[in-house]
């Protein structure tokens, strides 16, 4: 699954265009290296989102293509 798609539908950012624009931007990383939006996320990838000031480091559990909103939060395990 793409960066952008994920991080979209685990809700970790609210839209696809923003969270591709994050990756643009340098604010997501992935196993300590800043990739854009087209990676190809697999189970194990650790990722760091900076938003301003505060950053969020998190492991990848599953990449579902879909997710309730209740479910959103299996997707990822924060660190």
């Amino acid at each position: 699954m793409r960066l952008d798609k994920y991080l979209k539908v685990s809700r970790l950012i609210k839209r696809r265009t923003v969270a591709a624009e994050a990756c643009s931007a340098g604010k997501v990383s992935v196993n300590g290296k800043v990739q854009k939006a087209s990676y190809d996320v697999k189970i194990g990838d650790i990722l760091e989102l900076t938003f301003g000031e505060k950053v969020i480091k998190l492991q990848v559990v599953s990449a579902q293509e879909f997710a309730r909103k209740e479910d959103a939060d299996s997707m990822y395990k924060p660190l």
